[in-house]
């Protein structure tokens, strides 16, 4: 609407520069009005208070002030009550024709203030949606332009790159262009399943001499697999070749180190115990006591 009242503005001031000499030249917009705005329209607070209660009722709090927004139009500003509302208020723009005398109402709108509490800046749909925001039945269509899709070998009317080379796609209308799986590998390199994870760098050794590796395929094959160990932390997920864990397919279960035996010898001295009615009764044994292991 200011847009139009600005050009039906520009089409009169042009219509007088034409050759209209009896234009009054009261009805003309002097330059004073331009910064101060029209008089007329800045002293029509009531009216502009009126559209204001028409629209909030009387959730309409004290004048504000004036802005000026051109030069037959102006906007009045006027506090809102609403609690809810704290730190907004009620715009109300009012325009008059030039050479006209009544003044009517362009807009009425309820703005942020300095302090009011506005929501977050608008995100597109397409940019909110982050990783794991997909549940079971949601469909998220790629954009029309997607830079990671290329056109595949099942495209008749496709012109292929050289990079699609390294995907033949057969079956498919699209697959990864160059930067589609640039942006997954280094996705997957730096994550939790590349060589910086921390079960990475206490592994004995790393997924690429693995059994359990199965290698993608495509250009990905070089530096990425799946993992297939049921008991590994990462069965089913795709891991670079320098990550690893403990369930490696070559680790070999520590031998136990028996402890080493020691025999130690006891020596003792044995009594022979004559018996009964023997002349000798007890009598030393005059030879050693034979040693005897004890374990």
């Amino acid at each position: 609407m200011r847009r139009v009242l600005s050009k039906i503005s520009g089409v009169l001031a042009g219509a007088r520069d034409e050759g209209s000499e009896d234009v009054r030249e009261d009805e003309a917009v002097t330059v004073t009005e331009v910064a101060n705005g029209d008089p007329v329209c800045v002293g029509a607070v009531e009216l502009a208070r009126a559209a204001a209660v028409e629209v909030a009722g009387p959730a309409v709090g004290e004048h504000l002030g004036v802005e000026v927004d051109e030069a037959l139009v102006v906007t009045h500003s006027f506090a809102t009550t609403e609690k809810a509302y704290t730190g907004w208020r009620w715009a109300v723009t009012v325009a008059r024709a030039d050479g006209a005398d009544e003044v009517t109402v362009d807009e009425v709108v309820l703005l942020p203030g300095g302090g009011a509490l506005v929501s977050p800046p608008w995100v597109p749909y397409a940019d909110r949606v982050q990783p794991g925001d997909l549940s079971p039945g949601d469909l998220l269509p790629p954009k029309p332009d997607d830079p990671r899709l290329v056109p595949a070998y099942a495209d008749p009317d496709a012109e292929l790159a050289d990079e699609v080379r390294w995907e033949l796609g057969l079956g498919r209308v699209r697959v990864l262009s160059l930067d589609g799986r640039a942006e997954a590998a280094e996705r997957w390199y730096e994550g939790d399943r590349g060589p910086l994870a921390p079960i990475a760098k206490a592994a004995p050794a790393t997924c690429f001499d693995c059994g359990f590796l199965v290698p993608l395929a495509g250009s990905l094959r070089q530096a990425f697999g799946v993992c297939a160990n049921a008991l590994a932390p990462d069965d089913s997920r795709v891991v670079s070749y320098d990550h690893g864990c403990g369930a490696h397919s070559e680790v070999l279960a520590a031998p136990t180190v028996a402890a080493e035996m020691t025999v130690e010898h006891d020596e003792i001295d044995i009594e022979h115990h004559a018996p009964a009615g023997h002349p000798h009764g007890t009598v030393e044994d005059d030879d050693p006591a034979e040693p005897l292991g004890h374990s």
